[in-house]
């Protein structure tokens, strides 16, 4: 009879040209079960089953060392797989029209409350607009000061929305529901040519949805008006991202811990 020994296994289980809107500033061999594998009659791993096989393992009956490397290889890269995909940071991106108002605002916030929580590691955040307008240049210099006032730090520099940007983020947070339509609109035109996941549409949400101290549906851009603009703004901005990090949170219990 041939020897069988019982071995806890474990198998592996563009930038693009962003959408243009008038030129005015608006609103991852072996079960986790463990099983009895017939140590030369394997039909599931032929190399075990072949000894003639170049990278057969076991030229010897009594070389079980060498199968048993083999087992802690295949399993230390299963576990090395699973840590990446655990680890990897989730990616928030919020767009305005121009991203120097509004949206470097909500990545500035949702920064401060995640930094606060020691999440930073846990989150990838970052901003961005749906025109190319002021590409390269820092947030409004009012934000930034009514920023200051609370502590907040703008730092962002000005960018439009690209293509990858549904590959990469998690969610994709508009300020208003003109900013949401310009998205979409931008994801059908280029969902073909750069290959896009067909439901990344999903990913984009409004700010307000997170909302629970006020009632505004959008984050009004503050662009032409005065002082009083800037701090509505921050005031919803911080309101919609505790509810938007108590969300995320919710729905992803790896992103707890250090």
């Amino acid at each position: 009879m041939r020897p069988y020994l019982n071995h806890a296994t474990t198998r592996p289980s563009s930038s693009a040209t962003p959408p243009y809107l008038p030129f005015y500033h608006h609103s991852r061999f072996l079960s986790p079960k463990t099983s009895f594998i017939p140590l030369f009659h394997s039909t599931k791993y032929p190399t075990i089953q072949n000894p003639k096989s170049p990278s057969y393992p076991l030229q010897d009956p009594t070389n079980f060392p060498a199968f048993v490397s083999l087992v802690k290889a295949s399993m230390a890269s299963s576990a090395s797989g699973r840590a990446a995909t655990e680890t990897k940071p989730f990616s928030v991106l919020f767009v305005c029209l121009g991203n120097i108002c509004r949206s470097p605002a909500a990545e500035g916030v949702f920064r401060d409350i995640v930094k606060k929580k020691g999440l930073d590691s846990k989150f990838n955040i970052d901003s961005a607009g749906t025109i190319n307008y002021h590409e390269g240049n820092l947030a409004d210099p009012r934000m930034r000061a009514a920023s200051k006032r609370r502590d907040i730090e703008i730092t962002s520099i000005s960018r439009p929305i690209r293509p990858s940007d549904f590959r990469d983020f998690d969610l994709i947070i508009a300020m208003d529901k003109q900013n949401r339509e310009d998205i979409l609109e931008a994801f059908n035109r280029w969902k073909s040519r750069d290959e896009l996941p067909a439901d990344a549409y999903k990913k984009v949400r409004l700010m307000c949805s997170y909302c629970k101290k006020h009632d505004e549906t959008e984050v009004p851009d503050p662009y032409y008006g005065g002082a009083q603009g800037f701090e509505k703004v921050l005031d919803l901005l911080e309101d919609a991202c505790e509810s938007l990090l108590d969300n995320i949170l919710a729905e992803n219990s790896n992103i707890h811990g250090s």
